[in-house]
């Protein structure tokens, strides 16, 4: 288990990807907008812990159901797969979760950020990368998250609402070819 630098990169830009915290701006603005109070650094070490678990715990989870980590890629490359297809095309597929007024813990840290598309590439990043690296990725992350909603008024003036669209269609694009590599380097025949 050895800390590669070029392992990071890539474990942080398919999680940056899928996690798309610039592509729920919008969503963060919204929240804001209806009185609900988001406390970025709760929501953000929340995040972080749900999904380091996830790293640690996930794959054994998938033993209890007798499912191998090349068949949760396989798996996760598909959810990979359609959510870039709804970051490109702009459609929804998924279900769109409840808003809730409680907290940021609830819908920020979960789904938000980590959400099953985020733990489901966690798993599936495992097939191919060790977990001192995903965990790095995972921690970047959280601390681009956390800059994220601690600055997303800022955010939106500079980078307008097209700005933030065109940043999500170019990581739906990266997106789709991780979850093509991904499906790829999984698949037995």
């Amino acid at each position: 288990m050895n800390l590669v630098l070029k392992d990071i990169i890539s474990v942080s830009l398919v999680l940056f990807s899928v996690i798309d915290i610039l592509g729920s701006i919008p969503i963060i603005i919204s929240m804001r907008k209806k009185g609900i109070k988001i406390q970025s650094r709760k929501a953000s070490i929340v995040a972080c812990i749900i999904m380091i678990l996830f790293l640690f715990a996930g794959e054994k989870l998938l033993t209890l159901f007798g499912v191998d980590i090349q068949s949760f890629a396989v798996a996760g490359s598909i959810v990979l797969f359609l959510l870039g297809i709804e970051m490109i095309l702009g459609i929804h597929i998924f279900k769109e979760e409840p808003e809730s007024t409680s907290s940021s813990i609830v819908p920020i840290a979960f789904p938000l950020v980590a959400g099953a598309g985020a733990l489901t590439t966690i798993l599936s990043l495992k097939a191919q990368y060790d977990n001192v690296n995903i965990f790095a990725g995972i921690v970047i992350n959280i601390i681009l998250v956390f800059l994220v909603l601690k600055f997303s008024d800022l955010i939106e003036r500079k980078l307008g609402s097209s700005g933030a669209e065109i940043l999500r269609k170019v990581f739906g694009i990266i997106l789709l070819a991780i979850a093509i590599k991904l499906f790829k380097e999984n698949l037995i025949f």
